[in-house]
Parts: structure tokens; C-alpha cells; sequence
């Protein structure tokens, strides 16, 4: 009979009153203790051993899907391997957490998305600023999706909130004689960089 179990489960309850408020608390417990739980924690620790082995599906805002093969995080982004659904080409790629529309995981990744991971240290303080910084330093071309549009070029200079980008052709170095024009791009516009 299907109702057993609710049966059995309220005569333990009558006659162990502690064991209900109990089963209460350590049910608030849980409840408090995903509510401190931030966007990025749980898409790194779905990314984690095999239930994030083929990438956590994340959906932008401007409505491309990319299945990330996370690798790092900071404070508010998230990088690694970026293979479209598609099968298109992997490349390496940059997420900032305010370009995620919806994480979309398998039921595996949704479970482990709720286990508390080991604290990345520093790491998870670096924000997005400094990745680009980095980029910045290193001349690497990118290609940046901003709000429907996407372009190619070398990052010039970046400031406390926005990135100064010399757009270019793709393949061809940044010189002064090949760059089109020079956008000043608001962190808050960035969906997504690639190089």
C-alpha cells in the first residue's frame, strides 16, 4: 500500500516528538546553508570530477549556448574550454557571471552543484578586471561578444569598468595602420571573450 511509509513515518514522529523537531531543524539547516551559496560555486562544482566531465551548459544572455569545460573562476567570472553544441571549434573563453542567463546542468551536476566545494583561495577574488588585464599584457587577439554584436581585436588598455579594445581583422596583428576603429567597451556589456 503507497501511503505505508507516510504512515509509518507519522507514528515515529508520535511517538518521539524530539525526532520531528529535529528532522525540522536539520532541514532549516540545509536551507540556510544553500542560501549562502553564490552562482559561481555551484557552476564550479558542477564542473567538478565526472559530473561536470562534459561541460556545464551555460545559456547568455544574448542567447548563444556554449558548453564550458570550466578551469578557472574568479569573483565574478568563469573560464576554460568553450565547445559549441554544434561540435563547432574549442576554443578558450571567458564568462562573465553577469552574461549567464541560465545554467542549464544534467541531474548529476544539479546534485553536485549543492556540495560544498574546498575554497579556491585567492583565485576567487581576482575579478574580471585583471583577466583582461592579463589578456591586455600578453597582446592575445579576442573576439568579444557585447550585447548582439560581436568583435575582433587586441586589448589596449583596461580601466577600473571598461576595456579599450583596438578592433582589427581576425589573423591580422594589432598595427596601427590595420585598426579600424578603437570601441570603449563597459564590463558590464561583455557576454563573453574568446582568443
Amino acid at each position: 500500500m503507497p501511503g505505508d511509509g507516510f504512515l509509518d513515518d507519522l507514528e515515529a514522529e508520535l511517538a518521539d516528538p524530539g525526532r520531528a523537531a529535529d528532522l525540522e531543524l536539520r532541514a532549516e539547516e540545509e536551507r540556510l546553508r544553500v542560501a549562502r551559496l553564490d552562482l559561481r560555486e555551484r557552476v564550479v562544482a558542477m564542473a567538478r570530477g565526472e559530473a561536470g566531465s562534459r561541460g556545464v551548459r551555460l545559456d547568455l544572455r544574448d542567447g548563444t549556448t556554449i558548453v564550458l569545460e570550466v578551469e578557472l573562476s574568479g569573483r565574478d567570472w568563469v573560464s576554460g574550454a568553450a565547445v559549441p553544441p554544434d561540435g563547432g571549434r574549442v576554443s578558450p573563453c571567458l564568462v562573465p557571471l553577469h552574461a549567464v542567463r541560465a545554467v542549464v546542468p544534467s541531474r548529476a551536476q544539479l546534485s553536485a552543484s549543492l556540495v560544498p566545494a574546498a575554497s579556491a583561495g585567492v583565485a576567487e577574488r581576482i575579478g574580471i578586471g585583471a583577466v583582461l588585464r592579463d589578456l591586455c599584457r600578453r597582446r592575445s587577439p579576442v573576439t568579444i561578444a557585447c550585447d548582439g554584436v560581436r568583435v575582433h581585436g587586441t586589448v589596449d588598455r583596461v580601466g577600473r569598468d571598461h576595456l579599450d579594445l583596438a578592433v582589427h581583422e581576425p589573423g591580422v596583428a594589432r598595427r596601427d595602420g590595420d585598426v579600424r576603429q578603437v570601441r570603449l567597451i563597459p564590463f558590464e556589456s561583455v557576454l563573453l571573450v574568446r582568443w
